[in-house]
């Protein structure tokens, strides 16, 4: 995932809401949100590359997302495939506490990544580049988040705005397609806003669009979980490039 936003302990009987977009190359083979065959329990997407996943959700409420860190001076090619941090948690059993300490000690075995864990009782962030932000790798406080691929909170354009108008829709009951539309939005930040990531201005601007089009890169799908109190959780998925 590139983009996220949540809401944790805000909605009754539903502890947790996320919309979110997928953005990756259209060349890297990926199989849509499905039951796994080999992990049952697991429902989520696949990347037949890397062989992890970048959301997904469980029948008993287990929960995991995950977005890069753009830093592209750091990238190395010699890591693990950040896909699978999200695959082994869904697959395992491990609390969500249990689970980011033993990520925390391997973490450099990956570039850089955002990764949210949780159940229906405790969510927690984690990013591995951050050492200043006091949630890191704690259970959040109820709130709304925004999430891309800096920090969590950063505000940048696309983060700001996607907040602002996650929050009015859950504030209005709103239905799942209001949800969908809102992360179809490919307006792009003007110059003035956009941040500094180390990628040239050109690559800047692409990338400030909530939905992100381009002829190689961009946005490949779109999706909404709700975790109940009380029943199975879901996870819809629109596919924008297969």
């Amino acid at each position: 995932m590139c983009l996220i936003v949540f809401a944790w302990q805000v909605v009754p009987g539903i502890p947790f809401v996320l919309a979110g977009n997928r953005d990756e190359f259209f060349q890297r083979p990926t199989a849509p949100a499905a039951w796994w065959q080999d992990h049952p329990q697991v429902y989520a997407g696949r990347d037949l590359e890397g062989g992890g996943t970048w959301l997904g959700i469980t029948r008993d409420g287990r929960f995991a997302a995950l977005t890069n860190i753009r830093a592209p001076s750091e990238r190395r090619t010699d890591v693990r495939s950040r896909g699978m941090l999200v695959a082994d948690y869904l697959t395992g059993d491990a609390t969500p506490e249990a689970y980011i300490a033993e990520v925390a000690g391997e973490a450099d075995r990956y570039n850089g990544f955002n990764l949210i864990v949780g159940t229906r009782e405790r969510m927690i962030w984690y990013n591995s580049r951050e050492s200043e932000d006091s949630r890191n790798g704690k259970p959040l406080a109820p709130g709304i988040y925004g999430l891309s691929n800096g920090s969590l909170d950063t505000s940048w354009p696309k983060v700001v705005r996607t907040k602002a108008q996650f929050a009015s829709l859950l504030c209005q009951g709103a239905p799942c397609e209001a949800y969908f539309e809102m992360l179809a939005d490919t307006t792009r930040a003007s110059d003035c806003r956009l941040p500094k990531t180390g990628v040239d201005l050109e690559l800047e601007r692409m990338l400030s669009a909530v939905c992100i089009d381009s002829p190689t890169y961009g946005t490949r799908s779109s999706s909404v979980v709700q975790i109940y109190r009380d029943c199975e959780p879901v996870l819809l998925e629109h596919v924008i490039h297969p």
